[in-house]
């Protein structure tokens, strides 16, 4: 039976318990099923080992090339299709934290025109298979994976190794990079670096003893609180601002402002527009009932006052009957 990761373990494990007499496994998948107590070394007679490369835990292979670009967060997917659509990169593997990321990102590349596939916890296997296998047949582009999708990943002579975002761990950074740089051959390592993930990048160095070497990409700068190393005082200056059209006149040329109370002059807050003083009691000075204005002006009428109750006989014409009917109607 042959056990390797970046698949689903659970037919894997059922298969184990049928019982094998040979076991070919990725160290990876074999810890898997050993934490799962799917194997047990019990009963083994004979151990392999591949002894293709050797290293030491959480060392890094000397072929392997390790560049940061700094650039800002959201300035980190223009600069990937800048990387991706270069002659430089003609396929990579690009390592991000969470499932939900890889899938925004593989569409985003997609509709930059970048063939891009995903490979993630989300996929089911024959999904994760179609997509491992187009990649290695070299249709795809770029395979955009998490950390526990990608283990036990194995693509012979990958150029690329790209960290879209860095891991919280630096041994992980040590286990991505892994994929490249194999058997000899020379591997590159590509790490977008943002302002809050400083702190990552100077774990990492101090894990794999060395500096990693910083470059900048024209009109993908980072943040303008980018420390390297973080708590540095001195940190990077803002761009320049655009120069006036025209030149400003000296302080000492420019006429004198008057005071604030000059130009707006304050107004009692309790006194309306129109004079109303909201402090007082109201008091309503218009004429009640027929009292005029003046001598000479017309008597008003009081609308509280009521009105004169009139009274009308009405009476029919032509035949006279027995009983005569009155109606009475109160006009207004």
């Amino acid at each position: 039976m042959c056990a390797f990761g970046g698949v689903d373990i659970r037919p894997q494990i059922a298969e184990l318990k049928k019982g094998v007499e040979i076991l070919v496994a990725t160290p990876g998948r074999l810890l898997d099923h050993v934490e799962n107590k799917s194997v047990s070394f019990a009963s083994v007679q004979v151990l392999v080992l591949e002894l293709i490369e050797v290293a030491r835990r959480n060392q890094v292979s000397e072929n392997i090339t390790h560049r940061v670009h700094p650039v800002s967060e959201y300035g980190k997917r223009g600069l990937l299709i800048k990387l991706l659509k270069s002659s430089e990169i003609r396929q990579c593997l690009v390592f991000m934290r969470t499932k939900q990321g890889c899938s925004r990102l593989t569409r985003e590349l997609q509709r930059a025109g970048i063939q891009a596939d995903a490979i993630h916890g989300d996929k089911s296997q024959l999904e994760r298979i179609k997509a491992l296998e187009a990649f290695k047949a070299g249709q795809t582009h770029a395979l955009i994976a998490t950390d526990v999708a990608a283990r036990g990943l194995d693509v012979d002579d990958l150029p690329y190794v790209i960290n879209y975002e860095l891991p919280h761990t630096p041994e992980d950074y040590v286990h991505r990079i892994g994929r490249t740089g194999r058997a000899g051959k020379l591997g590159n390592a590509i790490s977008l670096v943002s302002a809050h993930e400083v702190g990552y990048l100077i774990d990492i160095e101090k894990l794999i003893k060395r500096p990693i070497e910083q470059v900048e990409v024209v009109g993908f700068e980072p943040e303008a609180d980018y420390e390297y190393p973080p708590g540095n005082k001195k940190k990077r200056s803002a761009p320049p601002s655009k120069a006036p059209v025209a030149q400003r006149p000296e302080r000492s040329e420019r006429p004198a402002r008057p005071e604030r109370n000059e130009r707006y002059p304050r107004r009692n807050p309790m006194i309306a527009a129109d004079g109303f003083d909201f402090s007082k009691p109201y008091e309503d000075t218009s004429p009640r009932g027929e009292i005029p204005d003046s001598p000479i002006a017309p008597a008003k009428l009081d609308p509280h006052k009521p009105k004169r109750v009139v009274a009308a006989l009405l009476g029919g014409m032509g035949r006279k009957r027995r009983k005569t009917a009155a109606t009475s109607c109160r006009l207004f």
